[in-house]
């Protein structure tokens, strides 16, 4: 078997779950608790935090551990909308994951937010003047993410954040997909908040963070004993938070520019197989490791099941949509028709991906788009 989905997910690098154990094991106290293994726990759990930290270049006391990228999502919009009511206005992108654009939507229907949905061209890409038009004095939050889960299109953060400080809001960005890939150093990106998810670069599923810079007020999403600085209530998952801050020290974007060379070969192959194939997102503002296609007249799952029978594990979008009949609200947004968007085709490569696992895969798909 062939492996090209890790943007859905990862390998748990085997150092995470090994750092992990003893915390699911011998020492199971809770980090909360007033005795020497809660005293342990807790101490763990600060020490891991203080790894992130340094990972992301920002204060431990900016770190909360969530249960994933939905979950600091959601804390990352609604909690910095309600905490920081400058107005009942939010910018966002028709684009971004449904962790973002079920947060917002929450907002508008419980608590009144007015949202602006910026317009996309046909690659994915969001323009600053665009941007800059939809602020408004009123705005409290704009939230775009760094890099889109099933394109690999690239936002220009360094342009957009300080268009959004100048207007006087606050800028949260969904930085799942780009662990590995890109930068993650939370001062060079200047947001005000940042969301990851664990199990995206070999962590286990269910941990993730929230970046929030400073001392900006969150309201939280899960209510009880007021722990994460009583921003996540909930007894804190140690091992978890152990393993994702020993994941996380792991990666590196050293070997992006390899990935992405294999990555650009394999488009060119792909390509050449049938002129009814066409890449989507944009050539070059991408990430290294996503090459992501639609083919005239072709069912997605129809190719998934085909490239699985042959070894291949690719998918045909955001795997929080897979099994739907509808087609990807990215593709749409970006102007494609439904009927062609239903046949997506995503493959994204992992550091340890190789060329001739990519030759298989084109080769794969060849043997079945010639039956």
């Amino acid at each position: 078997m062939i492996y090209l989905d890790h943007a859905a997910t990862t390998p748990v690098n085997p150092e995470a779950l090994k750092a992990a154990w003893p915390w699911l094991t011998t020492e199971y106290g809770n980090a909360s608790s007033h005795h020497e293994l809660g005293y342990r726990a807790s101490s763990a759990l600060e020490d891991a935090r203080m790894r992130v930290a340094r990972k992301l270049n920002c204060r431990t006391s900016e770190v909360t551990f969530t249960s994933g990228g939905t979950e600091s999502d959601n804390l990352g919009v609604i909690g910095l909308a309600l905490a920081n009511p400058r107005g009942k206005h939010i910018v966002t992108a028709p684009t971004e994951h449904n962790a973002v654009l079920e947060s917002v939507d929450y907002l508008r229907r419980m608590h009144g937010f007015e949202i602006t949905y910026l317009p996309v061209d046909s690659q994915g890409n969001v323009t600053p003047a665009d941007l800059h038009e939809a602020l408004r004095s009123d705005t409290t939050l704009v939230t775009l993410m760094a890099a889109n889960n099933e394109v690999g299109t690239v936002h220009d953060l360094a342009t957009f954040v300080p268009i959004v400080h100048n207007c006087g809001a606050l800028f949260h960005t969904d930085a799942v997909q780009i662990a590995g890939w890109r930068t993650m150093d939370v001062a060079a990106l200047g947001v005000d908040a940042l969301s990851i998810s664990g199990h995206k670069f070999g962590a286990p599923k269910g941990s993730g963070v929230l970046f929030s810079r400073g001392r900006l007020a969150l309201e939280p999403v899960i209510h009880g004993g007021g722990q994460e600085f009583g921003r996540r209530s909930g007894t804190e998952n140690v091992a978890w938070a152990i393993a994702l801050a020993t994941a996380l020290e792991s990666v590196s974007i050293d070997g992006a520019d390899r990935v992405a060379l294999l990555r650009d070969d394999f488009i060119a192959d792909v390509l050449a197989i049938n002129p009814k194939i066409a890449l989507t997102g944009n050539p070059q503002d991408r990430l290294p490791n996503i090459a992501s296609f639609v083919v005239e007249g072709v069912s997605g799952e129809s190719m998934l099941l085909a490239l699985e029978e042959r070894g291949i594990i690719c998918s045909s979008g955001s795997a929080c949509a897979a099994g739907s009949d509808k087609p990807s609200h990215v593709l749409t947004a970006m102007g494609f028709a439904p009927d062609l968007a239903l046949s997506a085709l995503r493959f994204s490569l992992g550091h340890e991906t190789a060329a001739e696992d990519l030759s298989r895969a084109s080769d794969a798909l060849r043997d079945f788009l010639g039956e």
